[in-house]
């Protein structure tokens, strides 16, 4: 069964942050709120989590896993980025974006896309996942909680812990987090492609 933790949205209590961060270090999948939507979480180099949210979402091998980033200093020793990209990425974080870029040496391969040798990152804005980063110290492997044949996220923790209840180890509460993924900008090229519009205003990108 998984466990369930109410936490402040603005305040998470630390202990709790801690004791979830612990369990990640162990190994745990948990669902945790981010500034777009619940996502699912494990710890970076976590093989058995990484195949648990596959087989959640039923992902394929192309998927473009995210790793949810403290800062932006965090965020560039997993991603190349050249100089325009940073002002563009810099002037958009934190905030309801995924970037993809060019994944260095420290990426795991499993995360990879196996033909551009990409990956997702991104700064969320919201009070527990930042909580949640600065006590991991390092980034989050992550995923949108969006179950297969399901339209839009799901936005309630209890039913969350109802339905993912054997399959997911923790489930952290701070309220409603809304329905809308992030918006995903695809800069392996250099150019700004809008790979999916969300909850990020993609006009600075057009």
């Amino acid at each position: 069964m998984a466990k369930y933790f109410d936490v402040h949205p603005e305040n998470p209590q630390q202990r709790t942050i801690t004791q979830v961060a612990d369990s990640i270090r162990a190994g745990a999948l948990v669902v945790y709120p981010t500034d777009s939507c619940f996502a699912l979480g494990c710890q970076l180099g976590s093989r058995d989590g990484i195949d648990r949210i596959r087989s959640i979402r039923r992902l394929d091998d192309r998927h473009h896993f995210t790793l949810v980033c403290q800062n932006f200093a965090q965020l560039g020793q997993f991603v190349h980025i050249d100089n325009d990209v940073f002002r563009a990425i810099k002037a958009s974080t934190p905030g309801s974006y995924t970037f993809i870029l060019p994944a260095t040496r420290e990426v795991p391969r499993k995360l990879l896309h196996p033909k551009k040798k990409t990956v997702g990152v991104r700064i969320p804005d919201h009070a527990v996942a930042q909580a949640l980063l600065a006590e991991l110290g390092e980034p989050l492997l992550s995923s949108t909680l969006l179950l297969p044949d399901e339209e839009e996220p799901m936005t309630q923790g209890w039913e969350i812990k109802e339905q993912l209840d054997h399959v997911v180890d923790a489930v952290i509460d701070s309220g409603d987090c809304g329905t809308e993924p992030t918006t995903v900008i695809d800069f392996s090229s250099g150019e700004a492609e809008i790979v999916r519009k969300g909850a990020g205003d993609i006009s600075r990108f057009e």
